[in-house]
């Protein structure tokens, strides 16, 4: 692995990461179709090789933990190498996601978290999403106890509003939080931003490159399959689709003047933005994840953000997402 990078804390843990982590969803083969453990390896090698040491996983990433069982065997043997992310609270009964952020759940999902990864620790442990039948307390007591227990090392929250970020901290340190932030979808900065940066709360951002949307990829005439997760989002259907694409042949256009692919430009803007500690992108091939991590090699300047800004203004508001 190459240590070209300048990398980022997470929070105040002395944890250093890289601006880009490897989303491991994809990978899991649960709405990405096609995609096997062949694929899930060579891919994991080839993001360590580009330089990424930062991987972001889930207890539910896969319906029998793919994902994990995958980072597990493609790091074996070069642990020291890398830092693991996953998240519990989530898990999947009959193909469907349910939520059980009860600690003892969540110590159940850490334990079996750690056997799937092969590791006695695990960097950076998010609660994937609030339980509303449980309360935040409760569920940062459970952490909490995974911290001093020395199963995980830091601990951070997903898919949190800032009040409940306020009543989990309280109980347990925040060192990270994981809300979903791309060019389109803003709503993060009004507060949420704001409450991290004052708080020495690390933000890793997902959805950064939207689920594909903003790499510059997808044909005007796409169809999706019904199996791909990307068919249900408003962001991929009729007018707004089209409209989502208008704005990414804009984006091209920056791009090639600046000597980038779309998705780097599109990275490259995130990893700019104040607050933002990392971008998760997804990958499910090679050359996916070599060209997020050359997004780090990007010469940003205020030029070109001025101009990306302008044209997100002409974009104007977009769909969003429901909560999880």
């Amino acid at each position: 692995m190459t240590d070209q990078f300048n990398k980022r804390e997470i929070g105040s843990t002395g944890i250093l990461v890289t601006p880009v982590a490897m989303g491991c969803w994809p990978i899991s083969g649960v709405t990405t179709l096609d995609v096997t453990e062949t694929d899930g390896l060579s891919t994991l090698d080839a993001a360590l090789d580009a330089g990424i040491n930062f991987f972001d996983t889930a207890y539910c990433y896969g319906y029998q933990g793919e994902s994990e069982r995958l980072l597990g065997r493609a790091f074996a043997g070069r642990r020291d190498e890398v830092v693991i992310a996953t998240k519990g609270g989530i898990h999947w009964e009959n193909r469907r996601q349910h939520k059980d952020a009860r600690p003892e759940t969540l110590r159940r999902q850490c334990e079996e978290s750690l056997q799937r990864l092969g590791t006695d620790h695990i960097d950076l442990y998010f609660l994937h999403a609030p339980d509303p039948a449980v309360p935040v307390a409760e569920s940062a007591g459970g952490l909490r106890d995974l911290l001093d227990a020395g199963k995980v090392r830091s601990v951070g929250v997903s898919n949190f509003s800032v009040a409940q970020m306020e009543e989990f901290q309280v109980v347990c340190p925040i060192s990270a939080s994981q809300p979903h932030f791309n060019m389109l979808q803003r709503e993060i900065e009004v507060d949420h931003l704001p409450w991290c940066q004052e708080h020495g709360v690390a933000v890793t951002a997902y959805w950064v490159l939207l689920k594909g949307l903003l790499a510059g990829g997808l044909a005007r005439d796409r169809e999706f399959d019904p199996r791909d997760g990307r068919a249900k989002y408003p962001m991929f259907q009729g007018k707004e689709f089209q409209r989502n694409l208008d704005f990414v042949d804009s984006l091209r256009l920056l791009a090639v003047e600046e000597g980038l692919t779309v998705s780097q430009l599109v990275i490259a803007w995130t990893l700019a933005r104040p607050g933002i500690t990392v971008a998760l992108c997804g990958g499910r091939r090679p050359q996916q994840v070599r060209e997020s991590a050359d997004a780090m090699r990007a010469d940003v300047t205020p030029a070109m953000l001025d101009r990306v800004d302008a044209e997100i203004t002409v974009r104007g508001a977009a769909a969003s997402r429901p909560p999880v």
